[in-house]
């Protein structure tokens, strides 16, 4: 199995809006810091807005930052938003399948299943489990003096030098 590069990019979009929780990120320095073209970004960033995961404001004092806490964002919601339009194999999309196995191949609800369960599993992490309390992303994402500790520390995240 493999996710499609705008699902992993929209998941590094959303990681570095909740390492950055209390500021307005520029579309450019995300792009910068996910390794990304900005022109795929701002596809990847205007989906999410449509959404309701992220605020984006055009113009020059514009950005984007999470439009919900990181808690209530889950990421089996953000996978299935995009990857629904890529058919995982072939036969799950009736309207181009051209193979010829399909009324008789036991394989597709195997592969249904697994694709369910993965699911499944997804839907129970959430974009704050993905970042509380991980320093060396935060360090990643500029957040973090690799020598002083954490440099935006919250009551629930204490500093540790």
């Amino acid at each position: 199995m493999r996710l499609t590069t705008r699902t992993n990019l929209a998941i590094r979009a959303l990681m570095y809006c909740a390492v950055h929780r209390d500021e307005t990120v520029r579309s450019a320095e995300i792009a910068r810091a996910c390794n990304s073209s900005a022109n795929h970004l701002a596809q990847v960033v205007n989906t999410l807005h449509a959404h309701g995961f992220v605020n984006a404001t055009r113009g020059r004092l514009g950005g984007v930052r999470l439009a919900r806490p990181a808690r209530a964002i889950n990421i089996g919601e953000v996978f299935r938003l995009f990857e629904a339009d890529v058919p995982f194999t072939e036969c799950f999309a009736p309207e181009t399948n051209t193979c010829p196995l399909v009324r008789a191949c036991r394989l597709r609800n195997a592969i249904r299943r697994a694709l369910d369960a993965f699911h499944r599993e997804m839907d129970l992490v959430t974009l704050e489990d993905l970042v509380k309390g991980n320093y060396l992303l935060e360090e990643i994402f500029g957040v973090v003096d690799p020598h002083d500790g954490p440099i935006c520390a919250t009551p629930s995240q204490p500093t540790e030098k």
